[in-house]
């Protein structure tokens, strides 16, 4: 069992052509969120950090 410190550690992974890389989000998150799959989600880099939200289009 991992320590807890590390339960939402996740590794990037490569996607398609290699131009795109991407990180799994823990499932416990994305309900809490009440988001659905292949729901659009807006990603933005603010400084160090990487946002994702809810996409309201």
């Amino acid at each position: 069992m991992k320590p807890r410190s590390d339960s939402n550690v996740r590794k990037l992974t490569r996607s398609g052509a290699g131009r795109s890389m991407g990180v799994i989000i823990p499932i416990d998150i994305i309900r809490a969120l009440g988001w659905r799959e292949r729901q659009k989600v807006r990603v933005v880099q603010k400084g160090s950090k990487v946002v994702i939200e809810d996409w309201k289009g």
